[in-house]
């Protein structure tokens, strides 16, 4: 008497099928993933955690300024979800550094200095030190008027005609670098991100005015 085959073998076959098959697609997710991870731009870093404010990624997709209340309003929804207090007892570490990066990158991004220091910097430009400075005779010639301007104010009204001077000054600047970082003219913005900076520090010299003393520390 004969016996039918057993069809279990056939059934094995094919769920060891599927599951190498499951296996590969896991294995290319993972590599797509890590691919993906590697091949985004270092300054996507910062940029890549505010979605809502920078749909487009750093510049030159996004432009140089943008709509700094969006950037708030992210910020605090993000650090409502991230803040540690929130978190087991387990993720507590996890939580603190996700945090303080949130926090990191919402401080570069809002400061017009520190946002181009730092475009400049993933792309291995450092404005930072204190050898990133320009020998232009006129320019340095400004700053000292300006610098001199603090120190010789005499009171309130004085000082804020000299801060509004000022603050033409960082405009403009702020301005140069949203054209430079449009075109990828890093040469020209790294120029404008150290001539930003001196105009930023007479600001905080004019911020630590004190009548009868002069302007504040100045970094040069």
């Amino acid at each position: 008497m004969s016996t039918l085959p057993r069809p279990v073998p056939a059934v094995r076959n094919i769920r060891a099928k599927t599951t190498k098959q499951h296996a590969r697609a896991n294995a290319t997710t993972a590599t797509a993933t890590n691919t993906s991870a590697t091949a985004s731009p270092p300054s996507s870093r910062f940029y890549s955690l505010f979605p809502e404010t920078f749909p487009n990624g750093p510049p030159p997709g996004s432009p140089f300024t943008f709509d700094l209340k969006k950037l708030r309003k992210e910020f605090l929804q993000l650090q409502s979800k991230a803040h540690p207090d929130l978190a087991a007892s387990g993720n507590k570490n996890r939580a603190e550094a996700m945090s303080s990066h949130i926090n990191e990158a919402y401080n570069t991004l809002r400061d017009p200095l520190r946002r181009a220091q730092h475009l400049l910097a993933v792309q291995g430009v450092d404005v930072e030190d204190e050898s990133a400075k320009l020998e232009e005779g006129e320019l340095l010639m400004e700053v000292m008027e300006a610098r001199e301007a603090v120190e010789e104010v005499e009171d309130e009204e004085g000082l804020s005609a000299v801060r509004q001077e000022n603050d033409g000054r960082i405009g403009r600047s702020i301005g140069i670098l949203e054209e430079c970082f449009g075109r990828g003219d890093l040469a020209r913005a790294k120029d404008e991100a150290v001539r930003l900076r001196y105009w930023v520090n007479v600001e905080e010299s004019a911020k630590g005015w004190e009548k009868g003393k002069g302007g504040g520390i100045n970094h040069h």
